[in-house]
């Protein structure tokens, strides 16, 4: 029997839903269970494919290429379980999928309403593709008491009265605020945050509560006789040095015991967090420092390089040393600051994805510098089409090298890719399709060049990545580039998509076509991640 965990949050939004979610999905999956984990998103966008990264952090890719919020990264961090594109919906995507179908005239002539043809399409999404899982775990975005996912609380109100009993609860993350000026942490907040979610017709069986503080038993026990729950379903969540903390934390708080509890399952299997003590191990005792220069143009927002962030902390883990992040905006260089006094201290350069002109500049230069001082490189997505063109430029004397994504060019080594063969059969965009969805999505193979740098780091000539990307470095200029002393060292099966550039005669130097952070996970660094920060413990002890 499959059974579901719905969780919501209150008093304030960013109290760490998602990190909660995969960390007891974490828990559990240690004690044995197989689990999932599902995103229920209440804003109108159909995914948040369009949206800015300012506005929402990274967008997350799946294997079978669906666009979905950041919190699916943590999810498959932490579990090592391939999301999918079931696992994260929108309030946008539920009302076109209803709006379809009543176009088509599926609802014979019925007047389509919030209840019950919005909250059936949401629990229809919460129950699909759960037959071989012991545990679903279900993210509700937002706070409760925004109106925006009243639809999503009706629908797993009435999905708990579905279910049979005992084959749901409720978890509810809430805040506990310290005033500093009473020195007194003050339960009124989540006691209000529960009222409004039982005036929902939701009685949470457990409540998380965030605090900066260790939460006197005295106050636990209030939380609980106001709250309707009991005092060791009342589980603090005090901030940890580390996200790869929180499961062994939760844990030694009882979160994932109090949740075996609420289903009324005993003598379930002691967890074992040999791995996870591994990663903290690794992560507060290591055995030297790099730092890594992150030239990009969404750097004021941490969350906008999420995976991106995480998988070069996770190269560390494999090399064993602390990799300090330092993010560098690409249009400083364009507005005439010095690069080498930006990145001569690095011992690492990576130029990350991105969307636009703006910044491009900045990007090509840093490039250049890292070619031209010996300094590992790592290109990817439009790092690696930035790469292209400077090695068109300036190695393969090409001087108007361009992307057609930033206007007419007359040297388009890299343009618009307008057809393209996937799982579904051959693909084509054009310059006017729409935006949402219209990318290279998703997993697609790539074929290695046998004595590649590349091929060596990943052990296999054939690999497997996910893309998300519009425009394609153009195979036309191969041999210009080559001669140059870039080569093309993976390829898309049929030999016409470039995937993947180097420069064997460089200390590190990798440009990517795909986002090989998304696949990273701390006890199972990317092999790239791992080598990359291999080469800057090097270029660190040369320096």
């Amino acid at each position: 029997m499959t059974r579901y965990i719905f969780i919501t949050g209150g008093v304030v939004s960013s109290l760490g839903k998602g990190l909660m979610a995969a960390s007891l999905a974490a828990l559990l999956q240690a004690r044995g269970y197989r689990v999932r984990i599902r995103k229920f998103d209440p804003y109108l966008n159909v995914d948040p494919g369009t949206m800015s990264p300012y506005q929402h952090g990274e967008v997350y890719v799946t294997d079978d290429g669906a666009e979905t919020d950041l919190d699916l990264g943590h999810y498959e961090r932490f579990t090592g379980v391939s999301a999918r594109q079931s696992d994260n919906v929108t309030q946008g995507r539920v009302y076109q999928t209803i709006i379809t179908k009543e176009r088509r005239g599926d609802y014979l002539g019925a007047t389509v309403q919030v209840i019950p043809h919005v909250t059936d399409e949401i629990k229809a999404f919460a129950l699909a593709d759960t037959d071989d899982i012991d545990f679903v775990l279900c993210e509700i975005g937002g706070t409760v008491g925004d109106i925006e996912s009243l639809p999503f609380m009706e629908a797993i109100r009435q999905l708990h009265n579905d279910l049979d009993r005992g084959q749901s609860i409720f978890v509810h993350v809430t805040l506990v605020p310290y005033i500093a000026a009473a020195g007194e942490l003050k339960t009124k907040p989540t006691q209000h945050s529960v009222r409004e979610l039982t005036s929902l017709g939701i009685q949470p069986d457990i409540l998380l509560c965030r605090c900066e503080h260790p939460l006197p038993e005295s106050e636990r026990r209030k939380i609980a006789l106001f709250c309707n729950v009991r005092p060791e379903a009342v589980i603090p969540a005090l901030d940890a040095s580390s996200i790869y903390g929180v499961p062994a934390q939760y844990h030694a708080e009882g979160l994932d015991a109090e949740v075996l509890r609420a289903f009324g399952i005993e003598g379930a299997p002691v967890p074992s967090l040999e791995r996870w003590d591994d990663i903290m191990d690794r992560q507060q005792n290591p055995e030297g420092e790099v730092t890594i220069g992150v030239v990009g143009k969404y750097v004021g927002l941490p969350d906008a390089y999420k995976s991106l962030h995480e998988a070069l902390t996770h190269g560390g883990f494999a090399n064993r040393v602390k990799v300090k992040i330092k993010w560098i905006d690409a249009e400083l260089f364009e507005k005439g600051d010095d690069v080498a006094a930006f990145l001569e201290p690095m011992h690492g350069i990576l130029v990350p994805g991105g969307f636009g002109v703006r910044g491009s500049e900045g990007k090509i230069a840093s490039v250049r510098f890292a070619r031209e001082r010996n300094v590992p490189f790592f290109g990817i997505c439009l790092g690696m089409q930035m790469a292209c063109i400077e090695g068109a430029r300036n190695t393969a004397g090409i001087a108007a090298a361009s992307t057609t994504e930033f206007g007419e060019t007359s040297e388009p080594v890299v343009g618009l890719i307008t057809e393209w063969m996937s799982a579904e059969g051959l693909q084509k965009r054009t310059a006017e399709t729409d935006l949402g969805g219209t990318m290279r999505l998703g997993a697609y193979p790539a074929k290695l060049t046998g004595n590649s740098v590349v091929a060596g780091i990943y052990g296999t000539d054939e690999i497997s990545e996910r893309h998300r990307h519009r425009y394609e470095v153009n195979a036309g200029y191969r041999e210009p580039l080559e001669k140059g002393g870039l080569i093309f060292s993976g390829m898309s099966p049929d030999g016409t998509l470039p995937e993947i550039v180097e420069r064997p005669d460089h200390p590190w130097f990798v440009g990517v076509q795909f986002h090989p952070e998304l696949k990273s996970k701390p006890f199972d660094p990317h092999p790239l991640f791992a080598s990359f920060i291999e080469a800057a413990v090097k270029q660190s002890r040369l320096v």
